[in-house]
C-alpha cells in the first residue's frame, strides 16, 4: 500500500503545476495582445499613460500594464438630430447635419476629452447657429456649400486638440416653417408662369421676325424673278422684232403688201374689253388709199399686174400720171 503522506505529497504537487500551468496560461494571455486593424488602443502601466498599441501584436507586463477599451481611427459618420436655429430675418428653421470625424491621436481623445462624441455634437449645434444666424432665409437655403465650409474650419480647428480631424460637415437638410414654405411655393409658381409668359413672348417675337424675314426673302426673289423674266421677254422680243425685221428687209415687199399687213393689224388694236374709244390712226387712210390705187391700176390696166411681179424681190414702177390708160393719182390733201 501507498503511503498517505505520499500520496498527499504527490497531489500536492500535481495541484501546484496545475496552478503554475494556469499561472502560466493568464500571464501570456495578458502579456500577449493582438489590436484589429482600424483600431487603437492606449496602454497604462501603474495608472499612467505608457504607450499607443498599433494594429498587429503587442506585448504587455501582466498585471502592471492595462489596456484601455480601443478606439475606432477609422473615419465615422455622425448624423445628428434635427436643430431649431434662428435665422437674421428671426424665422426658425430647423437642420440636420451629419459630420464626418477621424481619431487621429488615440492619447488625446482619451485624455484630452471626456466624450469626444458628445463633444463634437454639441460644438457642431452651437457653431451651426452663429454660422446660420448670421444669414437671412433665402441665404441660408442657397448658401449651402459656404455653410459647409465655414462648419468644416470651426469644427476642425477646434477638435485638433481633442486629436480628431473633421474631414467634412454636410447639411441634409434645411426646413423651414410650412407658412413659410407656402409662401415660397406661391412665389416660384408665379416665377414660372412669369418666365414661361416670357419664354412664350420671346417665340411669338422670334416666328414673326422669322416669317417677315421668309416674306421679305420671298419678295425679294420674286421681285428678282420678275426682272430676269422681263429682260429675258425683252431679249426675246428684240430678237423677234430683229428676225422680223431682217425677214422684211431681205424679203423686200412692195408697199401693197405692207398696206395689207397694216389693215390686218389694226383690228388688233381693238382689242379687249376695256377699250371703249378706237382712234383711227392717220395712216390709215394712206393705206387705204394705196391699196385703193393697186386695186384701181391692176383693175383698168391688167397687163401691169405681170410686168410689176415679173421681177420676184423688185418693187413695181409707180405709174406716171398723164400716162394713158392709167388714172391720174389724186393729190393728198395738206394738212
Amino acid at each position: 500500500m501507498l503511503d498517505p503522506a505520499a500520496f498527499i505529497g504527490q497531489i500536492f504537487v500535481i495541484a501546484l503545476l496545475a496552478v503554475l500551468a494556469v499561472f502560466v496560461i493568464v500571464i501570456l494571455v495578458r502579456a500577449i495582445r493582438i489590436i484589429p486593424q482600424g483600431n487603437a488602443g492606449v496602454v497604462e502601466r501603474l495608472g499612467k499613460y505608457h504607450k499607443t498599441l498599433l494594429p498587429g501584436l503587442n506585448l504587455l507586463v501582466p498585471f502592471v500594464d492595462r489596456v484601455r477599451p480601443l478606439l475606432d481611427i477609422r473615419e465615422q459618420v455622425v448624423s445628428f438630430p434635427p436643430q431649431p436655429v434662428i435665422t437674421e430675418d428671426n424665422l426658425v428653421v430647423s437642420i440636420d447635419t451629419v459630420v464626418y470625424f477621424q481619431v487621429t491621436d488615440a492619447r488625446a481623445a482619451t485624455y484630452e476629452i471626456n466624450n469626444y462624441l458628445g463633444a463634437v455634437e454639441q460644438l457642431t449645434t452651437t457653431t451651426l447657429r452663429n454660422v446660420v444666424g448670421g444669414l437671412n432665409l433665402e441665404e441660408a437655403l442657397t448658401s449651402r456649400d459656404n455653410i459647409n465650409s465655414q462648419l468644416r474650419i470651426v469644427l476642425d480647428e477646434a477638435t485638433g486638440k481633442w486629436g480628431i480631424r473633421v474631414g467634412r460637415v454636410e447639411l441634409k437638410a434645411i426646413e423651414p416653417p410650412h407658412s413659410i414654405q407656402d409662401s415660397m411655393e406661391k412665389q416660384m409658381r408665379a416665377e414660372r408662369d412669369r418666365r414661361a409668359l416670357i419664354l412664350t413672348a420671346e417665340g411669338t417675337k422670334q416666328s414673326a421676325i422669322l416669317t417677315a424675314e421668309g416674306a421679305r426673302q420671298a419678295a425679294i426673289l420674286e421681285a428678282e424673278g420678275d426682272a430676269k423674266a422681263a429682260v429675258l421677254r425683252a431679249q426675246g422680243e428684240a430678237e423677234a422684232i430683229t428676225t422680223v425685221f431682217k425677214a422684211i428687209h431681205d424679203g423686200d415687199p412692195d408697199p401693197k403688201l405692207l398696206a395689207y399687213q397694216y389693215l390686218l393689224t389694226l383690228p388688233k388694236l381693238a382689242e379687249g374689253s376695256a377699250n371703249k374709244l378706237w382712234i383711227v390712226p392717220s395712216e390709215l387712210t394712206e393705206a387705204m388709199k394705196g391699196i385703193g390705187s393697186a386695186f384701181g391700176a391692176n383693175a383698168h390696166n391688167p397687163a401691169a399686174a405681170p410686168s410689176a411681179s415679173a421681177t420676184p424681190g423688185t418693187p413695181g414702177t409707180p405709174a406716171t400720171p398723164g400716162t394713158p390708160g392709167t388714172p391720174a393719182t389724186p393729190a393728198t390733201p395738206q394738212a
